[in-house]
């Protein structure tokens, strides 16, 4: 009948624990889920469906690694990451796990990636009446002296029961006798305290010994109990006990006081004589020996000392009994309880642990976003054990608070950018609020990854290339090259030449190494028919999606010595540079007999023209004017002069490797009247119009020279007047008029050039801009953009 009765009030339990955790189910809307399990339940018992009674999705558990965090190695409970159902994984031992406490909550952490998520879960554990009541001692004797009177108090083993609550002791049974009742004083913590009252005196003549028994009875159905037995030694003469000067002994000590420390001092006096009313002072025999580690009481004195480590952490007070005895032959004892408050101090630091920790972060992340989320903790109370987080560095993060007590959010403060600042290093400091105060730091590595945020850009813009006219196809004649500051995909660049809209796509002569730059000519280049382009190209990264830049690309032809000079005059009615010249014997020296005319195709150097005699019949009879190209007589001509003379004149450029052309002058000598045979059969008018004419060309021949003259002191004068002697190289003599007459400088960005050529006729143009077949010349000047032109 008992036993049934004992199994409906077990169901009855359960039923009540069931609706709790149904209650609990039904709070979604709470941070936290509540459980409620009975002690001493088997392995593998369901305590709840979690990922149900939260709203998660069964299928996303293994993705998102849905995991109970904690850090013991025999955890109480596991959790399926197939159902979310968390199961009982060990025996369950209410009174191991809460020992002395009448409420006992296991809270685990539970948490969920992608996105994050911690949920935290709070199991019960219900206690069962599972253990009886049991004194330390099977029997526990008492001396009392004769004299005692009625009234006297003493104080019994209190029973240990494990269970907590009403399954605790709850009430003491003392058999009957009539000399003594029980009184029970309660201590705190649902400790009941059992002290035998004296209420008849004693007397040891009629009984010297009495034996009793004390039985412990718990708050279970059916109850549970147990006994001791109390022997009871009547003894004579001593007949006073020692009192307390105080009914009541309280005092307070600061944690981790220093080992020797006077805690409180402790008197009784006893109105015995001699012996009987020297006192000893001990601790009570019911103290815990890890009190007795911990304090020290002076026999004599009754002073009580530190001797250990005082923990506020540990315990926030203590009650030791206090024994005192007298010396007599029968020692008389009393005891008092000294309760001892223990004052907290500020000795622990807070304690840091990473939660949840995203190793990179994208630097395009939004400003709030959390990278890691870390837990506080301090075993302090108060204001001691008040925490507060923040980050050292100062860093584009910062900490955030969670709803949670004690948990902070790691977010971003600022927009990131990998291209400054690649990593990160944050010391996460926790600090109380205690005097003086006390913090810990963690650090925390955090890598800012890339993403495709830079074009990339060209080293030079715009480039300015020069190339030889008849270049090499094989080389490169001339890279590009653009940098990314973007990293891995997004920094790897190709290349391409832009097509042009215009029509003149530079892509057909035009080939680019889409890796490293380098463009190849197609085809080679000739001056004489382009001496200047203009391209772009364009630099395209490999990110997602693509970003790219172009640059524009002049290019800027040289000439080379490739056109050998052609002879103008004089030049034959079959094509052949032959001429024939009649001129009168009576000619003086100095007589113009006639100007070669020749041009070159190239220019400058290649361009300037030197004239010289090859071969002639008589060296003494005629010179030539190896700038001009002019031939005239050296002396008079004598009867003995032959009549017909050849000369061969040579035409080169001052080319590196120069090239040539050869004119022949057949120059006849006439007798004076054969030269005017013609003007005999005129008549005196016509005589008188030739010697005008004559005039005439005398006047223009001494203006010419006259011109000539001033000529040539305006070029010295320009000459001498000049900064810089770079002309000079190139025009040796002033007075030259032949093809090369004149010179271009000019400026292009922090480069000066000068453009040496042949003698342009008065349409012809020079295209500003174009480099080709210049040279560059120091700027000592300083005159930007200044032009010159020499004739």
């Amino acid at each position: 009948m008992e036993q049934s009765g004992r199994q409906a009030w077990v169901e009855r339990w359960r039923c009540v624990a069931y609706m709790v955790a149904l209650v609990t189910l039904w709070n979604k809307a709470s941070a936290q889920i509540r459980y409620s399990i009975s002690e001493e339940v088997k392995e593998g018992s369901v305590v709840g469906n979690i990922a149900k009674d939260l709203g998660i999705d069964k299928a996303t558990l293994k993705d998102r690694e849905y995991r109970i965090v904690g850090s013991s190695t025999e955890p109480l409970f596991r959790l399926n990451k197939d159902d979310g159902i968390l199961y009982v994984s060990r025996k369950v031992d209410r009174e191991e796990i809460c020992e002395r406490s009448n409420t006992c909550i296991i809270n685990i952490k539970t948490v969920l990636e992608n996105p994050l998520e911690i949920h935290y879960v709070a199991i019960e554990v219900m206690d069962i009446n599972d253990h009886s009541p049991v004194f330390q001692e099977k029997e526990k004797r008492l001396e009392i002296f004769e004299s005692t009177l009625p009234g006297a108090r003493f104080q019994l083993q209190p029973a240990r029961d494990p269970d907590g609550g009403q399954f605790t002791v709850q009430q003491y049974k003392l058999s009957h006798n009539e000399h003594f009742r029980l009184e029970v004083k309660e201590r705190g913590e649902d400790r009941k305290m059992p002290f035998l009252i004296l209420q008849k005196q004693l007397d040891r003549e009629a009984m010297g010994e009495h034996k009793l028994l004390l039985t412990a009875i718990d708050g279970g159905k059916p109850a549970m109990s147990g006994t001791i037995e109390i022997v009871i030694v009547v003894l004579d003469v001593n007949d006073n006990s020692p009192v307390f000067t105080k009914d009541v002994y309280s005092t307070i000590l600061n944690e981790n006081a220093h080992p020797g420390t006077l805690v409180i001092q402790v008197n009784a006096t006893d109105l015995d004589e001699g012996a009987n009313s020297e006192i000893v002072y001990t601790f009570g025999k019911e103290v815990d020996i890890y009190l007795q580690k911990l304090f020290h009481i002076d026999p004599r004195t009754g002073e009580i000392k530190v001797i250990g480590i005082i923990d506020f952490e540990e315990n926030k007070s203590y009650e030791i009994d206090i024994h005192a005895s007298d010396m007599g032959t029968i020692p008389l004892s009393t005891d008092k309880t000294v309760i001892i408050k223990v004052i907290d101090l500020n000795d622990n630091p807070p304690e840091i642990e990473i939660t949840s920790f995203s190793k990179s972060v994208p630097e395009d992340s939004r400003i709030g976003t959390t990278v890691a989320l870390i837990s506080v903790n301090d075993l302090d109370s108060g204001a001691n054990g008040k925490v507060s987080c923040f980050i050292r560095e100062d860093v584009p993060f910062a900490t955030s608070p969670s709803l949670q007590d004690n948990m902070y959010a790691i977010v971003t403060k600022l927009q990131l950018n990998r291209e400054k600042k690649s990593s990160y290093e944050l010391t996460v400091v926790a600090k109380d609020t205690g005097e003086p105060s006390l913090s810990s730091e963690k650090t925390i590595s955090v890598v800012v990854s890339d993403v495709n945020d830079n074009r990339p850009q060209f080293s030079v813009s715009p480039y300015t290339f020069y190339i030889t006219e008849n270049n090499d196809l094989i080389a490169p004649v001339f890279s590009v090259r653009a940098s990314d500051l973007d990293d891995s995909a997004n920094a790897h660049i190709s290349y391409h030449i832009q097509r042009d809209s215009s029509g003149e796509n530079v892509a057909l002569f035009l080939n680019i190494n889409s890796e490293t730059g380098d463009i190849l000519a197609l085809k080679s280049f000739d001056f004489e028919t382009l001496k200047t382009f203009q391209f772009q190209v364009v630099a395209t990264d490999s990110g997602t999606p693509s970003l790219s830049s172009n640059v524009t690309v002049n290019v800027f032809i040289l000439d080379q010595n490739d056109n050998a000079p052609v002879i103008l005059y004089p030049v034959s009615s079959n094509g052949s540079a032959e001429g024939v010249e009649e001129i009168p014997r009576n000619v003086n020296a100095g007589h113009l007999v006639t100007k070669v005319r020749a041009y070159d195709a190239d220019i400058g150097y290649n361009g300037w023209l030197l004239f010289s005699l090859q071969d002639v019949t008589d060296h003494s009879l005629f010179g030539l004017d190896r700038y001009t190209g002019q031939i005239r007589t050296l002396r008079s001509f004598t009867e003995t002069d032959e009549a017909e003379h050849k000369l061969v004149i040579l035409v080169k450029d001052n080319g590196n490797v120069s090239l040539s052309a050869t004119a022949t002058v057949l120059v006849k000598v006439v007798e004076p009247k054969e030269a005017f045979a013609a003007s005999d059969v005129k008549s005196a008018t016509k005589d008188e119009e030739e010697n005008n004419v004559t005039f005439y060309l005398m006047i223009t021949l001494g203006s010419v020279s006259t011109l000539f003259l001033i000529s040539i002191i305006v070029l010295i004068a320009m000459q001498c007047s000049k900064t810089t002697d770079y002309t000079s190289k190139y025009l040796q003599e002033t007075n030259y008029d032949g093809t090369l007459c004149h010179s271009i400088q000019y400026r292009s960005g922090d480069k000066r050039y000068m453009l040496v050529g042949p003698r342009m006729s008065i349409g012809s143009t020079i295209v500003p801009g174009s480099h080709a077949n210049t040279l560059v010349l120091p700027d000592r000047r300083g005159t930007s953009g200044e032009r010159s032109e020499q004739m």
